[in-house]
């Protein structure tokens, strides 16, 4: 992390050059790249969920190619090794000693693709990385870059050979997202993009890793008065009494809810968080950690958790929030 304070109108004008970088890959997902922006200046982590061909791992490689930074990609299949992931001791018989050989997640950026495709063995790799953003092989402890963020994609659940992630990798996620199909003009726009080649290979990088430890800092220092932090916590412990939940939000949940309001608050121009930011963000970063005791028939279970969520934000008082 850098000593130098960012200025907002720093701030203002790399996060706009961001997004209009990935713009330039993935047109009319404005929501879709200001959330994984959020993500990636809270220090979170994302999960992408949709059918293939929407353009999960293409907003993934898009946002990680506007940062000068170490950027890898682990295609995730069931033969793929917990030691691919993190890394494994290798014996040097030049010097008889064992030397640690660094996996693919030693990035600034590492893209999970297709990350349920693999066993949870190899998924589970992920989980003190995600978390404490090392990884200990053989007794020892590896830093890994700063800063540091997982981009994973899923295909959903009820395709053939996918894994359901295990509800403790879930919970590392910061945001889950679901892109969707493009409207027509977006996808005709595709069409003749991609006619002249990948937009993806003209990308340049529009900030450094030091530049994002600047914006980093810039965000976490957004005030969240004592009101806000009372209703983060109201909303989170909501969940956790609702008569149609079998599992609610983890205190996790409620510190990420938290960091990503003020991610939010400010790209929005604002160095304090209003309720309004963490209503905006419960479905994406609360509604994926959430385990429904039943779903209506025909509906997914996903579907009756961001109900479930939307419920507890009408429950729940909304505080008048002072700065």
């Amino acid at each position: 992390m850098t000593s130098v304070p960012l200025s907002p109108e720093e701030f203002r004008e790399t996060t706009t050059r961001i997004a209009d970088n990935v713009r330039r890959v993935i047109d009319g997902k404005d929501h879709a790249i200001r959330s994984a922006l959020v993500v990636l200046l809270a220090e979170g982590h994302l999960l992408l969920e949709d059918v293939p061909g929407v353009g999960k791992t293409a907003l993934a490689r898009a946002l990680a190619a506007s940062i000068d930074a170490d950027v890898r990609r682990i295609q995730f299949t069931p033969d793929l090794l917990p030691g691919d992931v993190t890394g494994v001791s290798v014996f040097n018989p030049a010097v008889r000693e064992f030397e640690f050989s660094p996996g693919a997640v030693f990035a600034h950026i590492v893209i999970a693709d297709e990350i349920n495709r693999s066993s949870p063995k190899t998924q589970s790799a992920l989980l003190e990385a995600m978390e404490e953003r090392q990884v200990s092989v053989d007794g020892r402890t590896h830093a890994l870059p700063r800063p540091f963020l997982v981009v994973a994609t899923q295909n959903p659940l009820e395709m053939d050979g996918t894994y359901a992630l295990p509800e403790a990798q879930v919970d590392r996620f910061m945001m889950r997202l679901s892109l969707g199909y493009p409207d027509a003009d977006a996808e005709a726009l595709m069409l003749r993009q991609r006619d002249a080649g990948n937009p993806l290979d003209a990308l340049e990088p529009v900030v450094s890793p030091q530049g994002v430890a600047r914006m980093i800092a810039f965000a976490r220092g957004v005030h969240v008065s004592p009101a806000i932090e009372q209703y983060a916590v109201a909303l989170a412990r909501a969940t956790r009494t609702h008569p149609g939940l079998v599992l609610g939000a983890s205190p996790r949940a409620t510190l990420q809810l938290v960091r990503a309001a003020k991610a939010w608050a400010a790209l929005r121009g604002r160095d304090y968080v209003v309720p309004d930011d963490l209503a905006h963000l419960a479905r994406p970063v609360l509604a994926h950690r959430l385990i429904p005791a039943r779903a209506p028939a025909g509906r997914r279970a996903s579907d009756a958790a961001r109900e479930i969520v939307d419920e507890v934000l009408g429950s729940v008082p909304v505080p008048i929030a002072d700065r």
